[in-house]
């Protein structure tokens, strides 16, 4: 039996009743990376102190991709939270289209991404790449699926890879959450294989439900030998709540991408 990737899970999803220095440190203890949503949330002195791996977090507070002042918004938040990330040593600082509200719904909602849109941002994923190039940072993209997150700018896995494939900068990469692509598009292998050039991680829940791989209808073990027969052995991250036992949960993730 062989781990190919480098694990993480979301610390903010797991054991609701501990403390998040308490959940990074039982992750790091099981050799774990640890991803992290919002920063403000949380002590960032405690967090600091674990030693922990923080593979991925929330890049920005405020901000949206496709018009001038969101654009603005947006640089001024990623540098912002760049910095408190290289305090960290997190690996990656993830975008959205726009930013989330209570509930996952975009604060910015449209239906149609026009010409103009498009352009826009574009440069202002250059204007990131920018800045992450002068503070030592990698920012990802993330895609997000329309039921959850209706009217989301640059949502689907096809708009997030056209957009980071199109930059083509090591400072921009494609987080690819396969539960959102799952419910969006579908057909996991292949959307791996078109985004392979690009990715900067791999995100899994099951669906429906956004639990741990083995709760719902995604192969996970496929899914897992078609990143390997793709020589993909960067970090692949489980963003989902457990269905009941959290360290189950997590041996679950693990079991599944451990390939036999």
């Amino acid at each position: 039996m062989t781990q190919p990737f480098q694990l993480a899970v979301c610390a903010e999803m797991l054991w609701p009743e501990k403390a998040i220095d308490w959940r990074a440190a039982r992750l790091t203890e099981r050799g774990l990376g640890v991803g992290l949503w919002n920063y403000p949330d949380h002590d960032l002195t405690k967090l600091a102190a674990v030693g922990a791996n923080y593979t991925i977090m929330n890049g920005y507070l405020e901000g949206r991709l496709a018009d001038d002042e969101g654009a603005d918004i947006l640089l001024q938040s990623a540098y912002e939270t760049a910095q408190i990330g290289k305090n960290l040593g997190v690996d990656r600082l993830n975008l959205h289209g726009t930013g989330l509200g209570d509930g996952g719904i975009p604060i910015w909602q449209h239906d149609v991404v026009d010409g103009p849109m498009w352009l826009k941002a574009r440069d202002t994923l250059n204007r990131i790449c920018d800045m992450a190039e002068a503070e030592g940072v990698v920012f990802t993209l993330e895609n997000l699926n329309g039921l959850d997150h209706p009217g989301c700018p640059f949502g689907s896995t096809a708009d997030v890879l056209a957009l980071v494939s199109s930059i083509n900068r090591p400072q921009l990469r494609i987080n690819l959450d396969l539960y959102h692509t799952q419910i969006g598009e579908g057909d996991l292998a292949r959307w791996c294989e078109k985004c392979l050039p690009w990715i900067g991680e791999v995100q899994v829940a099951d669906n429906p439900g956004r639990c741990e791989p083995g709760t719902g209808e995604i192969n996970y073990h496929g899914v897992a030998n078609a990143l390997d027969k793709l020589r993909y052995n960067g970090p692949v991250g489980m963003e989902a709540f457990a269905l009941g036992d959290s360290d189950a949960a997590v041996d679950a993730f693990v079991n599944a991408f451990t390939l036999r």
